[in-house]
């Protein structure tokens, strides 16, 4: 129904009725606005990769490449889309304008509205913007996330975007099977000693963390403890010892990974200092 390309994206933003299965992320015209494209060769329809954005966010195309944009989910809830031209390094100023936004927990099958005011940035001439600005409510602040804008007017077109929060994140790491988990978790080797078995409890990540909700933030601010396996925000509550020294992870399967490297290539292991986002 979308037509839309194989893009690399950060975010999905959803519509309120509920999106066809094989949604990709990515931005397009509304049906009832598209108009004919002129490519040259394949061009205007190839997938392509994005750089990384100026802000820390992923970067997604509008249209047939025509513009693109950058997400940002920040900590406490702000979502930030900025929008850019066909060389997504440049700039886009688009006319001020609201922008609603449907967000949805990742699985649910309900939506909220969130609206996001323009907010020119500087250099933005009088009645533009570059910049939309809304908050997320309360619980919505991590997690897989699918947002949905419908509507974003560029020169007179309209224009669909769609994000998710988890589209490419880092590839969380699986868990290990119970028996394998025994035998990695209560035998020492490498950096991993009989010591730290004892600290831990004497059993698996997956037995001590039995019921744990991972909350994965890909936005850690500088200062904050980050999982040495997925770079993503640690959590002080999801915790194992290493070489005598105290980890902060995402989730269990990332201890799991962790304690692998630890045993198999413990030069790779860096003090827990390291891992703290710059």
């Amino acid at each position: 129904m979308f037509g839309l390309t194989n893009h690399r994206c950060t975010l999905v933003v959803i519509i309120a009725a509920a999106l066809p299965a094989g949604f990709s992320g990515c931005g397009e015209r509304p049906r009832d606005e598209v108009t004919p494209a002129t490519p040259v060769g394949d061009r205007a329809f190839e997938p392509h990769e994005h750089l990384p954005g100026m802000h820390g966010g992923n970067i997604v195309s509008v249209g047939r490449h025509e513009y693109h944009a950058e997400f940002v989910l920040e900590a406490g809830g702000a979502i930030r889309v900025y929008t850019l031209g066909e060389d997504e390094t440049r700039v886009q100023e688009v006319a001020e304008q609201e922008l609603l936004a449907y967000v949805r927990p990742e699985g649910d099958r309900q939506s909220v509205l969130v609206v996001l005011e323009p907010q020119p940035q500087p250099g933005d001439p009088e009645g533009m913007t570059s910049q939309f600005v809304g908050t997320l409510p309360e619980g919505f602040e991590s997690g897989g996330l699918e947002i949905t804008i419908p509507n974003l007017r560029i020169a007179g077109s309209r224009f669909r975007l769609g994000f998710s929060s988890l589209a490419h994140g880092p590839e969380m790491p699986a868990g290990v099977a119970d028996e394998e988990a025994r035998e990695l978790y209560l035998t020492p080797g490498g950096l991993y000693t009989t010591a730290d078995i004892e600290a831990n409890g004497s059993m698996t990540a997956a037995e001590k963390y039995r019921g744990f909700r991972a909350k994965h933030d890909f936005n850690p601010q500088p200062g904050d403890a980050i999982c040495p396996i997925t770079r993503t925000k640690g959590n002080p509550e999801c915790t194992w010892v290493v070489g005598g020294e105290v980890y902060e992870f995402c989730c269990p399967p990332c201890i799991d990974e962790f304690v692998v490297m630890a045993k198999k290539n413990p030069e790779a292991i860096e003090p827990p200092e390291a891992y703290v986002q710059q």
